[in-house]
């Protein structure tokens, strides 16, 4: 276990320093927004990711699963940091990529990564607004024969993604910080 509070506290640092960009976007649900989270830039960074990988498995330290990943591109390095961190603490945590659609050649794959089927795996996100993308990533990995225990992301815009969630997905859903905590109430 991380020393929790202070890797809370030192990654928000990191988001709110790096990744809060400020004026008018498009968000991908077609909602305007007077700022962007783009945890990419802290997902990506090498002193942030370590620290992304300790909070989320604190985060759902509760649950039981034994395979990570979500949609590519945002759910990648949270997948990746996730599986070093549960390394580093002496456990096994497998990541899987879940594409948008399965590739037309190869394998025809719409799930990258060991296989999932039978397991219980965990889904995660970077930022999420609606729950269209975990939502997505679950459809998915029990059309492959997963069983989800959970959605978890990094920051949770309060837009009524728990209510999707709960309603068309029957998942808990987890998030390590809110827009508030951002100070973009």
């Amino acid at each position: 276990m991380s020393d929790e509070k202070n890797t809370r506290a030192e990654l928000l640092t990191h988001i709110k320093e790096k990744a809060v960009v400020h004026g008018k976007v498009t968000l991908s649900s077609g909602k305007e927004a007077d700022y962007y989270i783009d945890l990419r830039r802290i997902t990506l960074d090498g002193t942030a990711a370590p620290l992304v990988g300790e909070v989320m498995l604190d985060l759902t330290a509760e649950l039981e699963y034994d395979a990570v990943g979500g949609l590519t591109l945002g759910a990648d390095p949270i997948a990746d940091a996730m599986l070093h961190a549960s390394h580093a603490r002496g456990t096994r945590l497998d990541a899987f990529v879940v594409r948008k659609a399965a590739k037309m050649h190869g394998m025809q794959r719409q799930i990258e990564g060991p296989d999932i089927k039978g397991r219980r795996v965990l889904i995660v996100e970077d930022t999420t607004t609606t729950g269209s993308s975990p939502l997505t990533a679950v459809e998915a990995a029990r059309a492959a024969g997963a069983e989800v225990v959970a959605v978890a992301t990094i920051v949770d815009r309060a837009t009524g993604a728990d209510a999707v969630l709960a309603e068309k997905a029957a998942v808990p859903y987890l998030y390590a910080y809110t827009k508030d905590d951002l100070g973009l109430a």
